[in-house]
């Protein structure tokens, strides 16, 4: 394990309970965990994204805020619905993210899973072409966005610019140089995990995917990991791909973990529909003494196989418990695992 960074999905209620009450007590806290987080020597911050929700939304201005209040930390998404994106207007944002904070940028895109209203990206002006599916709509977005990444002009100039036009074709802009491949694709199936490896992006893998074999989840996660890195390999790409992915796991080191995560929980994997047609296996928590989560954890044949390892935080608890959440594991798990 090369790499661990946090993933917090950025619930916010107005519960007395919850210590996100509002948006903006997320995005700031988001912040704030993520300057931790560097401080603590975690490698990422990660954001999910989801529409229609009371969770993070609008990744980029938080990336960006959060690129200009660290300097070595890893920022990125885990995952950007690409149903409800405009490719080119998204290049020129990403751009712009990732020129701020000098190239440590990691976005994580994906196809989108099951949102909060039904068919959330029409109200964004987007419809699937004839014959096709919101899915093939998805990626179809993100090979444009792919395609513009790599900084080649490709719009006709204005003979009469208001400024003054460079020669040739135009580009978007801002372009930042190297960021096409630190693209990740959050796959939730075999074949999409080798289709973005033929595409040249990392792989993101989350807590859920297609139940393919009835196997245990961490078995069936592993073997996705497998077929991405054969299929890179076989796509003849020069650079080694990055793989990540995600786990809730809480060490209990002191009495608040104790009560917040001690008295069991989803420790077996479970199975469900995630819409009428697509089975899902859902990956366990792990929550246990230190000792005995190493122990837990070296039997993940996933984690083994991966390189970045992002620990889903419950934000609503607020930053200080998160950051120590964040710690524990750094600390306590952490270098049993392999990482530094």
């Amino acid at each position: 394990m090369k790499k661990i960074g946090f993933l917090s999905f950025g619930h916010w209620t107005p519960s007395p309970q919850s210590q996100t009450r509002s948006a903006g007590d997320t995005l700031l806290q988001s912040i704030e965990l993520a300057v931790a987080a560097e401080e603590l020597g975690a490698d990422g911050a990660y954001f999910r994204v989801h529409h229609f929700a009371r969770q993070l939304a609008s990744p980029f201005p938080l990336l960006a805020a959060v690129g200009a209040r660290t300097r070595r930390i890893e920022i990125g998404t885990a995952v950007i619905d690409m149903r409800y994106e405009n490719p080119l207007y998204m290049v020129e944002d990403a751009g712009a993210a990732d020129l701020i904070s000098k190239g440590r940028l990691q976005l994580g895109i994906s196809r989108g899973s099951p949102e909060q209203v039904i068919d959330g990206w029409r109200y964004f002006g987007y419809r699937p072409e004839e014959g096709t599916t919101d899915a093939d709509m998805g990626r179809r977005h993100a090979e444009v966005f792919l395609d513009m990444l790599r900084g080649e002009g490709f719009a006709r100039p204005n003979p009469r610019p208001m400024f003054p036009n460079p020669p040739g074709l135009l580009r978007l802009e801002p372009h930042s140089e190297g960021l096409r491949e630190r693209i990740w694709w959050g796959a939730g199936s075999n074949a999409t995990a080798i289709w973005a490896a033929k595409l040249g992006m990392n792989l993101q893998s989350s807590t859920l995917k297609d139940d393919e074999t009835g196997e245990p989840f961490h078995v069936q996660q592993a073997a996705q990991i497998r077929a991405y890195k054969q299929a890179w390999k076989e796509a003849g790409h020069t650079r080694t791909p990055r793989v990540s992915v995600s786990r809730s796991i809480f060490a209990l080191v002191d009495d608040r973990d104790r009560a917040y995560f001690g008295h069991g929980g989803k420790d077996e994997d479970t199975v469900g529909f995630i819409d009428d047609k697509t089975r899902a296996i859902f990956g366990r928590s792990y929550a246990a003494e230190p000792d005995a989560l190493v122990k837990q954890l070296a039997g993940d044949e996933a984690v083994a196989e991966a390189d970045t390892l992002l620990l889903t935080v419950p934000n609503q608890l607020g930053v200080d418990y998160n950051a120590h959440v964040i710690e524990a594991i750094l600390k306590h798990v952490a270098p049993a695992l392999g990482w530094r």
